[in-house]
């Protein structure tokens, strides 16, 4: 009888973290693509804070900075993949599952509350793998264009959605 009934007791708790796997999920997500817009355009994130702040659940993270505006220490790139040629600045977010809806809808509210609306032509250099929801270039000053790409990739465990900002060279922004 004993076993019986801790058996019945470790379905149930399956089921139930079963069932609040997809909720947990939505949750991670929702809490990644804060950390990204509420942090990523920041020109003053540093390598430091981008680890504090972008370190939530589920989340993975890259970020570098080689010219910092702030008299912050350069931040070499460390993530998987190395710095974009023409860039000095990368922060990226990556979230297990297919949130690329919520993460469109958070980059594009993100670049409104910073101020970063002005329309930027998309450099050659960058173009839409399978799985992008949202490729674009904007203006952060006269002298400088950041390019933001958020979709879905292939990741460690299955579809993963990613949102990142690189920030050109003023030589690459070709804005001279």
């Amino acid at each position: 009888m004993r076993q019986a009934s801790s058996r019945r007791g470790l379905k149930l708790g399956l089921a139930a973290m079963a069932l609040s796997t997809p909720a947990l999920a939505q949750e991670n997500a929702i809490l990644a693509a804060q950390a990204f817009t509420q942090n990523c355009f920041s020109p003053y994130l540093t390598a430091t804070k981008a680890r504090d702040a972008l370190s939530v659940a589920g989340a993975r993270h890259d970020f570098y900075d080689l010219e910092p505006f702030s008299n912050a220490a350069p931040s070499p790139a460390f993530g998987l993949r190395p710095a974009t040629r023409g860039t000095d600045r990368r922060c990226e977010v990556s979230f297990d599952g297919d949130h690329s809806a919520l993460a469109v809808e958070m980059a594009q509210n993100g670049l409104q509350a910073e101020g970063i609306r002005r329309d930027a032509p998309v450099p050659d250099t960058y173009t839409p793998i399978a799985g992008t929801e949202m490729l674009a270039a904007r203006y952060l000053n006269p002298k400088r264009i950041a390019v933001v790409h958020v979709g879905t990739r292939q990741g460690p465990n299955g579809i993963e959605t990613f949102m990142n900002v690189e920030r050109l060279t003023p030589a690459a922004s070709q804005i001279n």
